[in-house]
């Protein structure tokens, strides 16, 4: 396999069901092969040790070994949670994929090198292990100084603690001004995408047309991150608005539950996993977090991977959710 000199080359994570569980996708440019959905531990820090233990254990079985933490969730409990349920699983370091984020504040946002550092440190005491896999910054800082930021990676990545970085809620000129300055690309963007919340896919379907949906709000996201080779992480994948709550069973959304309900009876699938799979068939790298604290939940939500749609499939759900086509 050729690659540029300053490329490293890591070899896909071991998996516990032998890689045949889950499609894998690659992280960014640089970064491993990892299964396509990952799991969002935002909610974790109320979950009793025996709760969080089933749940990891689901996630394992399915093949989803890569989880999504932030220093600001659940005030840092909810890392710690998760840290403890892996120790009482005796779960291998090295079969996990572990990616935190910072940058938030109590009113403010921080990118500065002495916040992101000493963040890092904690969140390594937190999780109990030596090393991230990723970090990603936490919504945009606008008074981020790129060099600084990218002494705080350097730094990072020469003690070992951070192996890949990338961002989270960032539209392109942001992305471009950080990375113009880093020595490492990078191989993530968090961003809100669902099938009920998707500005970045409306915009692309209503070019120089004088109505909502054509208002660029992200700058061209969706293509920007495919050109670049950024994985488009999607959180709140079920969600109806900024933590609106879910659009399954919402009677505002009855047509769109129709479809998936017809679709997930046909495939023999939740809805739940169906909406994931409309997120997996936009091209590019896109691998949703999972936002759910139910092991059956997550099971069932495993299987988004087996979803086939058709491109009229597609756009009959894209339809439903409330748009119409130019």
């Amino acid at each position: 396999m050729e690659t540029d000199a300053d490329d490293e080359v890591y070899e896909p994570l071991p998996s516990p069901c032998g890689g045949n569980c889950m499609k894998r996708l690659k992280l960014g440019k640089t970064g491993p092969e990892l299964p396509v959905l990952a799991l969002g531990c935002m909610r974790m820090a109320p979950l009793a040790s025996q709760e969080a233990q089933e749940l990891l254990q689901v996630c394992m079985e399915t093949g989803i070994h890569m989880f999504d933490h932030a220093d600001i969730y659940g005030g840092g409990s909810s890392e710690r949670v998760f840290a403890r349920a892996c120790a009482e699983l005796k779960l291998p370091r090295e079969q996990l994929f572990l990616q935190s984020k910072c940058g938030i504040r109590k009113g403010f946002f921080d990118f500065s090198k002495e916040h992101i550092l000493s963040s890092v440190d904690g969140i390594l005491e937190r999780l109990d292990t030596e090393y991230l896999d990723a970090l990603l910054l936490h919504r945009p800082d606008v008074l981020m100084e790129p060099e600084e930021v990218a002494e705080a990676f350097d730094a990072l990545k020469a003690s070992g603690k951070v192996r890949h970085f990338g961002v989270s809620n960032m539209h392109p000129g942001q992305i471009e001004l950080l990375q113009d300055a880093l020595s490492m690309p990078l191989v993530a963007n968090q961003l809100q995408l669902s099938i009920a919340h998707a500005p970045m896919i409306d915009f692309g379907l209503n070019v120089n047309l004088q109505r909502d949906a054509g208002l660029n709000r992200d700058g061209g996201l969706l293509e920007y991150c495919r050109r670049k080779q950024i994985c488009i992480q999607p959180w709140s994948t079920l969600q109806k608005g900024f933590f609106g709550g879910v659009f399954l069973g919402d009677p505002d959304y009855a047509a769109l539950n129709a479809v998936l309900d017809r679709i997930a009876l046909e495939q023999g699938l939740s809805p739940a996993a169906v909406a994931l799979g409309w997120l997996l068939r936009i091209p590019g790298s896109v691998q949703p977090i999972l936002g759910s604290m139910n092991p059956q939940r997550v099971r069932e939500m495993a299987k988004a991977p087996e979803v086939e749609l058709s491109r009229k499939e597609w756009y009959e759900l894209y339809l439903a959710a409330g748009r119409e086509l130019p």
